[in-house]
């Protein structure tokens, strides 16, 4: 499907039904920042585009635990009207000890957890299947996680120090703030986040305008592009459809009519 048609039907994930978020426990947070689920609309299928983030996620899906790796654009999945899915959203420098995977490996795949060498796997599916409702499955999900936890390599700091610099105003500076050279920063994040820093800083540039998006009310495209840290309007309009294959307007209607309850 054309660029042009996903930008008139898309929908955020988050516009695609109920998307809730929930704290990990005291146990999880060191490995997680996020426990969430996203319960779909029955009806008709929508084009639902899930926008990159820079994080990994485990998933609950259609009864099979999944990756889903970091996106560099957005994807576009398809989704059973009416599913709920569950998901697991990795601490910045936490995904890849628990896989032990380089998530230079897992840039746009989804993959199943099985495939990525958990023995534990199987027995966590079948439980998670046995359970009665999506409530009983959240539930289930977050202690299947903290049972692992408990054996689970540490989080690598310094993944999460690149993590909170790309997400700093000015975007700009990330080797001298951190202390590392070229090399070593992009060896970095390679294997914690699937792409360099330069990428990086992108997504979550183009997830600052995210957030103003949801908070601004009735603020202009301008302004919000000089808040989130672009250089001007067409820039912001580039670097969001081309992570996003939305146009900025759409996004800020789209998350407008999410902040009023439609």
């Amino acid at each position: 499907m054309a660029s042009g048609k996903r930008k008139e039907m898309a929908l955020l994930a988050a516009r695609a039904g109920r998307y809730r978020e929930y704290a990990p426990p005291p146990t999880l947070r060191r490995h997680f920042s996020r426990l969430w689920s996203h319960a779909l609309h029955n009806g008709p299928p929508a084009m639902v585009a899930i926008v990159p983030d820079g994080y990994c996620d485990l998933l609950w899906i259609d009864g099979r635990l999944v990756v889903a790796g970091p996106d560099r654009t957005a994807a576009f999945p398809v989704i059973q009207p009416g599913a709920t899915v569950i998901g697991a959203r990795f601490a910045p420098g936490a995904a890849a000890p628990w896989l032990k995977t380089p998530l230079s490996a897992l840039v746009g795949c989804s993959v199943p957890l099985a495939d990525i060498g958990r023995k534990d796997t199987a027995e966590f599916e079948a439980r998670l299947a046995d359970c009665p409702d999506p409530s009983a499955a959240m539930a289930l999900f977050g202690h299947l996680l903290e049972g692992t936890a408990r054996d689970a390599e540490e989080p690598a700091r310094d993944a999460a120090m690149i993590f909170a610099a790309a997400g700093r105003r000015p975007a700009s500076g990330l080797l001298d703030r951190l202390g590392m050279s070229e090399r070593q920063l992009r060896r970095r994040c390679h294997h914690h986040f699937g792409y360099g820093a330069k990428t990086l800083e992108r997504i979550r540039r183009f997830q600052r305008f995210l957030d103003l998006c949801r908070k601004s009310g009735t603020m202009p495209l301008a302004r919000l592009a000089l808040e989130a840290g672009f250089a001007d309007q067409s820039h912001m309009t580039r670097e969001v459809g081309e992570l996003s294959t939305l146009t900025p307007a759409v996004i800020f209607d789209q998350l407008g009519m999410r902040k009023r309850g439609d």
